[in-house]
């Protein structure tokens, strides 16, 4: 409700005026944001994650997972990750020939954001509207933000590529590393992986001669390209798509995953849970599920009432490894 509150005192206040003309590019919107604000005819939702995507597809706006072409003015939706955030500022700034409008919550890093800018050399922001617990702001016509372009895919260790802002963009994460380590030799000729990112588990599962088929599920459009370059076995089939949505065509003899537990910056184990029990409903009566979660997250009920058995493989004080086998029948 924020953006909606801010963007609507914006435009009937005078603080924002939009071009009478052309098209307005909104990047990085979530899932439920209003913007009726905006002229829907004029507006282009660019986003790369597969829920939102969809979202505002049902909603009948244009979609596109990058800009093209040039547009009479933006709105940049503050992500969580400071580096993706100066990224799609930078972005929109280079292909709008009008006002960038920013906005954010204070939990957004909006604050930081309009200091950063303030502080550049070669951008001129707007004075704030202060308004239900965020920030909107106009960034002027022709700043050149160039330095905060990402220099593109990065090369981590392994040789995997990564995409900047995704998960674990600067390494392997330790989770994946000490599930990966935990795997069993034999997890059957039909393997999904939920929340694949840029290809980690699977490119480890892969190692297994048995595996006939492996399905990478992930909302992360530059997080899904990363793992296509990573992973060119033969085996590895990539779906960009909601994992808690996507089913397989045949169901799987093992799921394995390190499920996202944040939403915005606020821990919502939620998501765990429900990718537990999209996992339930793709494997077969005797599938198993592996996944990592942090120590603190209580996804143990959860598994319990989708799976007949469940155990704590390994773990330390950081992590634990959980695994589940026999999905309930009355879940499937």
């Amino acid at each position: 409700m924020g953006l909606a509150t801010r963007l609507t005192l914006a435009l009937g206040g005078g603080h924002v005026t939009l071009p009478g003309a052309g098209r307005i590019a909104v990047f990085g919107p979530r899932a439920g944001a209003d913007l009726s604000a905006l002229p829907r005819d004029r507006v282009q939702v660019i986003t790369t994650l597969r829920p939102d995507f969809d979202y505002f597809s049902a909603q009948g706006f244009d979609r596109a997972t990058a800009p093209s072409g040039r547009y009479a003015a933006a709105l940049v939706c503050m992500p969580r990750a400071r580096a993706l955030a100066q990224a799609m500022v930078a972005q929109a700034a280079a292909c709008t020939d009008g006002p960038v409008i920013i906005d954010g919550d204070k939990t957004d890093g909006i604050e930081s954001m309009l200091r950063a800018l303030r502080a550049h050399a070669r951008a001129t922001p707007g004075a704030p509207l202060s308004k239900a617990h965020g920030k909107l702001f106009i960034l002027a016509p022709g700043a050149d933000l160039s330095d905060w372009q990402p220099e593109g895919p990065r090369t981590i260790e392994g040789g995997f590529i990564t995409a900047p802002g995704s998960f674990s963009a600067d390494g392997i994460d330790p989770g994946s590393r000490a599930l990966a380590d935990t795997l069993p030799a034999t997890l059957g000729a039909r393997v999904i992986d939920l929340g694949a990112g840029w290809g980690y588990l699977s490119a480890r599962a892969l190692s297994r001669d048995s595996i006939e088929h492996l399905d990478l599920v992930e909302a992360d459009h530059d997080a899904l390209d990363c793992a296509r370059t990573n992973i060119t076995d033969a085996r590895a089939h990539f779906h960009w798509a909601d994992a808690t949505a996507w089913r397989p065509d045949t169901p799987a003899n093992t799921v394995i995953m390190n499920p996202p537990f944040h939403t915005g910056r606020n821990a919502d184990p939620g998501i765990g849970r429900a990718f537990i029990a999209a996992a339930a409903m793709m494997l077969k009566p005797a599938g198993a599920l592996w996944l990592v979660a942090n120590r603190h997250l209580p996804y143990e009920t959860t598994l319990a009432q989708h799976f007949k058995r469940v155990e704590e493989a390994a773990g330390d004080s950081r992590f634990k490894i959980l695994h589940a086998s026999h999905p309930s029948r009355q879940r499937r």
